[in-house]
């Protein structure tokens, strides 16, 4: 490990003035080692690389790094003490060795020993830092498992009789309430137990269910292939499987549309290669969800005609208005004018999201100047407000391709949302910038910001924090719709927000095709 950051810190000083070359690139990346480098020289200090092993440990790939603070694999666990002396030792430039908690991108906890160096220019400024990461994980299980054996042993023997049968009434109990179908089946598919709502769900009875094998129960209604795919093929070498949807129609009981959980014991003992299976029905649910997509785009279709002949309207109304007419009929009129168009742009973003569901919105990719297209939406947010400041940073060389106004539509939420939650705050910061081939939008605001919590969902559809929907109007599809359309962009949208200080909301887009592929991977 120590000869490891030698000669990362003998290359360092060449990263100041070009990029990695393909043979320290293969270096890096053949390292079990994972390893990062932040720039200093940016807002926030983002990693500007990222090798093989460092998108192994942490289940990010490439595109969801770049751009990122290191403690974007802290998730919520923020009060770690070694957040602050990692803290202090790059603001101070100095080298650091420490043990960190974080997390996967699928949430799993590893231990992280770090190990962080500064890299100096000519002049000794602090241009960049590297970071070699070693998951320590198992190590630490380890000592945790010992310590805990030790404590417990005794007490584990004493109680263990009264324990297993406690804990067997206590899981039987808890397997006849779910809401969810379960089954328990043996290594060779045999149904070992079914609760309650398995048997109420597809209308068979327990002598009819309890040590047949799956596929033959119901005279052979359960013999279907994607269930044969989930438990002979994708379970044996991905264990759990969560949400897998199986479609089939039962010849007693109709179309059923199912969600599937599976789970094979592979601890040692009685209980060794038995798999857990819990089937949700969602038949009606995704009936609703049809529903609810299909009026959603009939009615923003049906009231878009009606809407734009009453705006027309209006609009010939007042040219009609004779000169010296009353200020306040002209008032009325503009105030019309005004909420029209906010009810034309509500009706746009549903027409948006109802294309998302039906996977038609088009991407019309071609070349233009990304600077201009923000500098547009900013003036424009400027023009129709006064009551904050914009401060804008930074530029891209040459041109972007893509859908202009998809992005333009982006950028323009994005700083409305910033204004329009930061009331009290006067300064809102946009930054432009290139990191790593791929190009860096971030807008900064000073107001009420996100929980931790509220950052998961906030780019669900038609998801509103709470005791912000009762201050501000809206139905939560503008951040939806814009991760969607960073998403047709291969690119990533993300927040970094904390209560009472304001929010960041970033996106990345990659700027050459050989970044787009591989970030879809």
């Amino acid at each position: 490990m120590k000869n490891e950051r030698n000669e990362l810190q003998i290359i360092a000083p060449d990263l100041s003035t070009k990029d990695i070359s393909p043979l320290f690139h293969a270096a890096l990346d053949a390292s079990i080692s994972g390893i990062i480098i932040t720039d200093n020289s940016l807002p926030d200090n983002p990693i500007v690389y990222c090798n093989k092993s460092f998108e192994r440990i942490s289940g990010y790939n490439r595109k969801e790094i770049i751009g990122h603070n290191c403690r974007f694999l802290q998730r919520e666990d923020r009060q770690q003490v070694v957040r602050d002396q990692l803290r202090n030792a790059v603001k101070e430039g100095k080298h650091i060795n420490v043990e960190v908690r974080n997390y996967t991108k699928t949430g799993e906890l590893f231990w992280n020993e770090l190990y962080v160096s500064p890299i100096h220019d000519d002049t000794g400024k602090v241009t960049h830092f590297i970071g070699v990461q070693n998951d320590i994980t198992a190590r630490k299980k380890v000592e945790q498992e010992l310590e805990l054996e030790r404590e417990l042993m005794e007490q584990k023997v004493k109680e263990r009789t009264a324990s297993l049968k406690l804990n067997q009434e206590y899981l039987k109990s808890i397997v006849e309430t779910v809401r969810e179908s379960l089954l328990v089946l043996d290594p060779n598919l045999k149904v070992l137990t079914a609760n309650e709502e398995f048997t109420r769900t597809f209308k068979v009875n327990k002598s009819e269910t309890i040590n047949k094998k799956l596929y033959d129960l119901g005279n052979g209604q359960w013999d279907i292939e994607a269930l044969k795919d989930l438990l002979e093929k994708i379970l044996p070498t991905n264990n759990p499987v969560l949400d897998f949807e199986v479609e089939h129609n039962f010849p007693h009981i109709g179309h059923k549309l199912m969600l599937l959980n599976a789970h094979r014991i592979e601890l040692e003992g009685a209980y060794k290669d038995r798999i857990l299976l819990a089937i949700e029905d969602i038949t009606d649910r995704r009936a609703i969800e049809l529903r609810k997509d299909d009026f959603l785009a009939v009615a923003s279709h049906e009231l878009k005609t009606p809407l734009t002949t009453v705006k027309g309207y209006i609009q010939f109304a007042t040219r009609l208005l004779p000169k010296g007419t009353d200020n306040k009929l002209l008032d009325v009129m503009d105030k019309a004018n005004v909420q029209l168009d906010r009810l034309n742009r509500l009706i746009a973003e549903l027409l948006d999201v109802s294309k998302i569901q039906s996977g038609n919105l088009e991407v019309h990719r071609d070349a233009f100047n990304f600077n201009n297209m923000v500098q547009d939406a900013v003036d424009a947010v400027r023009q129709a407000t006064d009551s904050h400041e914009i401060e804008m940073s930074g530029s891209i060389k040459g041109l972007y391709v893509g859908d202009e106004a998809q992005l333009s539509q982006v950028v323009s939420n994005l700083l409305a949302n910033a204004i329009k939650y930061s009331p009290k705050a006067k300064k809102i910061r946009v930054s432009l910038s290139v990191i790593s081939k791929y190009i860096k939008f971030s807008v900064t605001d000073f107001g009420m910001g996100i929980s931790l919590n509220d950052q998961k969902k906030i780019f669900e559809r038609f998801y509103r924090v709470r005791h912000i929907q009762q201050k501000f109007p809206g139905m939560g599809i503008g951040l939806y719709i814009c991760e969607q359309i960073i998403k047709q962009h291969k690119g990533t949208l993300w927040v970094d927000s904390e209560e009472g200080k304001g929010s960041t909301f970033s996106f990345t887009l990659p700027m050459d095709r050989e970044e787009e592929n591989h970030g879809s991977k």
